[in-house]
């Protein structure tokens, strides 16, 4: 016996497949951008996003990359939403999404606790991170850059191997 998934099953299933355009080893699910996928009264399928940064500059192709993965899965009726609020955290990225940044040499964001959020003291002297390098796990490494490739990302180099690397910043 065969079963029928629901139309709005089907098209989070699809949606889920959609990567990351600036890192592609991630889907939309591993970063933690897709946050809904429904079916409305009227047929349409609604699908909500929400950026890793306000100004995300991937909006628009992670928008385009999911209407045409619905549309080449039957869906002829696609609205692509964008949420703010909850502005998204670098805790929604996915224990397999995390992996998956390490594998590619890039460190994961440390958790966000909830005494993190909110106001931040200002202070003379920058906070040290501690950044675990994602080629031979040492902690002695070192910030290069505040930005790195993206606005989410900041550049890193290994004290010990010598490697560069990227690391998403937590939010």
């Amino acid at each position: 016996m065969t079963t029928v998934q629901e139309p709005a099953a089907k098209a989070r299933d699809v949606a889920a497949t959609v990567t990351d355009p600036e890192m592609p080893m991630l889907t939309l699910v591993d970063l933690g951008v897709l946050r809904d996928v429904h079916q409305d009264a009227e047929g349409v399928i609604v699908v909500t996003i929400t950026p890793t940064y306000s100004g995300c500059p991937a909006m628009a192709t992670m928008r385009h990359d999911l209407r045409l993965a619905l549309a080449s899965a039957g869906f002829d009726r696609v609205e692509v939403k964008t949420s703010l609020a909850p502005a998204w955290s670098s805790n929604w990225i996915t224990e397999e999404g995390r992996r998956r940044l390490e594998e590619h040499g890039i460190a994961p964001p440390s958790p966000v606790s909830a005494q993190d959020s909110g106001p931040i003291p200002l202070t003379l002297v920058p906070r040290q991170l501690i950044v675990l390098c994602p080629q031979c796990d040492s902690l002695d490494t070192e910030q290069t850059s505040a930005f790195g490739s993206t606005a989410c990302k900041s550049l890193h180099r290994c004290r010990s191997c010598g490697e560069p690397f990227e690391r998403i910043k937590e939010i």
